[in-house]
């Protein structure tokens, strides 16, 4: 970049000022006092150099890891990169494969739809499209696209609509029969106790005989959700997703895990979700950050096993089993755990794709100990995850035992 006049310093301004709306749109919590700080901050080091308007704005616009990419794919579409604007452009052209066999470089859905710039359609447009139906066969809804679409591709509105659409989510979990037992006249067994105390109270002459049954009530539910880097995304959505299910129900025990693990149990409990949200971020210090997972369930096995784990619980462990230890004591701790609950069901981003294998050595390491393996990278993942949850029968499935097979 080079450098210019006072003239045209006012279009410097404004820009920023055009930039920051656009890195608002995306998702960055910036408002007019960051904008203003980043004009300031501009005056000061000025924009010889294109490397240091970047860090320049870079140092206002972002305060935490997550939001760098985001930044960096915004900065250099609206400042003219023509590298990334190519990237843009795929978006609206026909994609197609070369024989290099190279990744694939995607722009943030978030990103692309902050700087198109489209409005919303007039009121009346949205009020016609509402009272559109359809009958065909092959026609879908919104909220089956929405529900069908990865929470990494979703704009910043899909992400906003997910969010409501979690809120009302709720896990029917069936009551399960505890120790206790309760009066009930039509139960199998006859409650001794209650029947001579009936008796003399009727001076001997009669005998009436009191059934009993079995208590029911729901099971304790824990998730262990893996917070690092490579789940990073799919965490920030799925909190949503744990903040509805702790107000829902009772005893749930929400658990956070990178390098170390965090009980985020009583943050979640506020009605308010920015206030939980809130809380959450405060109290949780290795967020997108490595993975240990043997050393966070074994943390989990000392310290929380016998608090939480009572009473048939069920255990929800969201992760995709990548480690940084490389599955270094993850068989015994999971074994230990798999022992201690009723059902865990482990849910991995990674199986929305057709061709995943399990061939990194954590993911060897934790599928011999899981009930069940299911993926979770959308809205229809969470919805079916009642059927996991419900279904009753022996742990050693066959499915699972195609996938310790192809493990092995």
């Amino acid at each position: 970049m080079t450098d210019v006049g006072p003239s045209e310093g006012g279009l410097i301004a404004a820009n920023i000022m055009h930039f920051g709306r656009a890195l608002r749109a995306a998702g960055l919590p910036v408002g007019p006092g960051r904008v203003l700080d980043a004009i300031r901050a501009v005056e000061t080091t000025g924009i010889e150099s294109r490397n240091d308007f970047y860090w320049t704005l870079h140092a206002v616009f972002v305060s935490r890891r997550d939001e760098r990419e985001l930044f960096d794919q915004a900065f250099h579409v609206f400042w003219r990169n023509p590298k990334i604007l190519e990237r843009m452009m795929s978006l609206v052209l026909p994609s197609f494969s070369d024989d290099t066999g190279a990744p694939e470089e995607t722009l943030s859905p978030r990103v692309a739809a902050a700087l198109a710039g489209n409005e919303a359609p007039p009121q009346e447009e949205q009020e016609k499209e509402a009272e559109i139906t359809f009958d065909a066969a092959m026609s879908w809804s919104r909220s089956e696209l929405l529900g069908e679409k990865d929470f990494e591709k979703m704009t910043t509105e899909e992400v906003d609509a997910a969010h409501r659409a979690m809120r009302s989510m709720r896990l029917p979990i069936q009551d399960v029969p505890t120790r206790r037992f309760r009066r009930d006249p039509s139960g199998p067994a006859i409650d001794m106790r209650a029947t001579m105390r009936a008796a003399l109270r009727h001076g001997g002459d009669t005998i009436p005989l009191l059934k009993r049954d079995r208590r029911k009530r729901r099971p304790p539910l824990v998730i262990l959700c893996d917070i690092s880097g490579s789940m990073d995304r799919y965490a920030r959505m799925l909190v949503h997703f744990m903040h509805a299910v702790t107000n829902d129900r009772d005893r749930v025990h929400t658990f956070l895990f990178g390098t170390h693990l965090t009980n985020v149990t009583r943050y979640l409990r506020s009605k308010d979700i920015d206030i939980a949200l809130e809380k959450v971020a405060g109290g949780v210090t290795d967020w997108s950050g490595g993975t240990r997972i043997g050393t966070c369930l074994h943390d989990f096995n000392k310290y929380w096993s016998r608090r939480v784990l009572g009473q048939g619980a069920v255990i929800l462990f969201i992760s995709d089993g990548l480690d940084r230890d490389a599955g270094d004591g993850v068989g015994a701790e999971m074994r230990r755990l798999q022992g201690s609950c009723r059902r865990l069901i482990w849910l991995n981003p990674l199986l929305r794709y057709d061709r995943f294998e399990p061939k990194s050595l954590g993911v060897k390491a934790l599928l011999p100990f899981v009930d069940d393996f299911r993926p979770v990278h959308n809205l229809n993942s969470l919805t079916e995850l009642a059927d996991a949850l419900n279904r009753t029968g022996p742990r050693d499935s066959a499915e699972m035992a195609n996938w310790r097979g192809r493990a092995a």
